[in-house]
């Protein structure tokens, strides 16, 4: 059996929706009722303005809205006014609607002999905006004068710093209301939020800056949601001893290749054999199959039936270039009843959306199963649109673990990951390279090899996600992408990443 060695990480940051940040906020008031959020967060947006303004910048747009984001821009004016800037505020709304601690800000840039203009004074040069429009709070579509202003301020080519969430942003799911800010930095308040982090938000935020606020975010309220960075390769299996030998290792099969598909079930197990599993097993599909992967003769090529009963493996992977016809159906069903980890992708998915019989057999698994579809693959396991799905990641990716009762991956920008009792999180990770053939299949692989050789289940998804993630990144970084970056290249990076941290 594998051996695998438990190596504690840090923490991962919280991650908190709307309703939940508003509950922060409350019982913070509770506890202070002097704490002053607003003005602690207009003091640190004014100390990151001043860094990005560097030695010569001086010239200050700041674009205020209507709520208590806006009051969080007049606090960054005032600050910014007192430090000798020329800031000029620009404020369309009516300030007799303000909440009351927007009022105060407003009233004491006015006291401080600081002018609201209703629109972008003309031929002037800024060397930064500060964007207040909208906060999370946005629960409409951005439209009139201040989509104008959204606009102008895109189009003038200056840094902007954002407060909170780019205006326009959806707080909890990344989408685009209407238009919204392309800021070059944005300071998020409290904790982090999920639209910051997925779908449109990493387009729109540019650098990420948390500040708490001096509060104790955790103590005030669990988190469900967290934030996987690279604090989750410490957790990898722990280095090897020299007494080591390839079934501590464990060993991994993939099953896939159908006709015309052998590729990506050669790139799964490629994958695998590289992210360290000790044997790794090819169940091809296609007829005639291959005998042997030229370029990787390690790899063990069986026929599907021949393998599924020789009890030789110890985690599956299944899907990867299967095919949908009746052989696949009953391969599938076959290993849905084995009791190692398994990891579905691709044709196991549409497979399992297309036939209830599968579903309820993949429901009832008491071993673990690990799920990766990317959107259209959701969409066929939910029944939704492909909208639907994107609409709300979070949502989605914790119906698909509660539904069908597994650790389940939503792919795409901002990948989220969840398991039945709604817990969730996301890997920020990953570059638009990744968004060519065969980049799922090499996931696959790296999670089966990774269950192969003794991580559990969830973990096994979070390592194998961040690993794949931060392997395309590192292509990326030594020019090899992300335009014409391949799966094959990603493979390489995972075994240098793998050597680099599990040892």
């Amino acid at each position: 059996m594998p051996r695998y060695t438990h190596r504690m990480s840090a923490p991962f940051a919280p991650l908190y929706t709307v309703d939940q940040i508003r509950a922060i906020e409350q019982a913070a008031m509770r506890a202070d009722p002097d704490a002053r959020l607003m003005e602690r967060a207009g003091a640190s947006a004014a100390k990151l303005a001043v860094e990005m303004l560097g030695a010569t910048g001086k010239h200050i747009l700041i674009l205020a809205g209507p709520g208590n984001n806006g009051g969080d821009a007049l606090e960054v004016a005032l600050h910014l006014k007192r430090g000798f800037f020329s800031v000029h505020v620009v404020f369309t709304d009516d300030p007799g609607k303000l909440p009351n601690d927007a009022t105060s800000a407003l009233q004491k840039w006015r006291a401080a002999g600081g002018e609201c203009h209703a629109e972008i004074p003309p031929r002037r040069t800024w060397d930064l905006i500060v964007d207040g429009l909208f906060g999370i709070g946005l629960a409409r579509s951005v439209s009139g004068q201040h989509a104008a202003l959204i606009a102008a301020a895109n189009a003038l080519g200056v840094p902007i710093l954002a407060l909170d969430i780019p205006s326009g942003i959806n707080g909890d799911t990344g989408v685009v209301q209407g238009s919204a800010i392309r800021a070059t930095r944005t300071i998020t308040f409290i904790a982090h939020k999920p639209g910051l982090l997925t779908l449109d938000g990493p387009d729109h935020a540019g650098a990420l800056h948390c500040d708490p606020l001096g509060l104790a975010v955790e103590t005030l309220l669990p988190p469900e949601g967290r934030l996987i960075d690279a604090n989750i390769l410490a957790s990898g299996p722990g280095p090897r001893r020299r007494n080591f030998h390839k079934g501590d290792a464990g060993s991994v099969a993939i099953f896939g290749g159908a006709n015309g598909m052998t590729g990506a079930a050669l790139l799964a197990a490629r994958a695998a054999l590289k992210a360290g599993a000790g044997k790794v097993f090819l169940a091809l599909l296609a007829d005639p199959p291959l005998s042997i992967d030229m370029h990787h003769p390690e790899i063990m090529i069986r026929r599907a039936e021949q393998l599924l009963g020789s009890g030789q493996f110890n985690a599956l992977v299944a899907g990867p270039g299967l095919g949908t016809d009746a052989v696949a159906q009953r391969i599938l069903a076959q290993m849905l009843r084995t009791n190692v980890p398994i990891v579905l992708d691709a044709d196991a998915l549409n497979l399992i959306g297309a036939y209830s019989t599968l579903a309820n057999t993949l429901v009832t698994r008491t071993a673990p199963t690990l799920i990766t579809p990317h959107p259209a693959e959701a969409t066929r396991m939910l029944g939704s649109s492909v909208a639907e799905i994107q609409s709300n990641r979070i949502a989605a990716v914790r119906l698909l673990a509660r539904r069908f009762k597994v650790a389940a991956l939503l792919k795409g920008n901002g990948s989220v990951l969840a398991v039945p009792d709604g817990d969730w999180w996301i890997v920020p990770a990953g570059n638009p390279g990744m968004a060519s053939g065969g980049m799922g299949d090499v996931l696959a692989g790296v999670i089966g090899a990774l269950l192969a050789q003794g991580v559990p289940s969830p973990q096994a998804l979070h390592l194998g996600v961040y690993l794949h993630a931060a392997a395309a990144d590192r292509c990326v970084a030594e020019g090899l992408g992300p335009i014409g970056l391949t799966a094959s290249e990603v493979i390489d990076r995972v075994r240098a990443l793998v050597n680099r941290h599990f040892l």
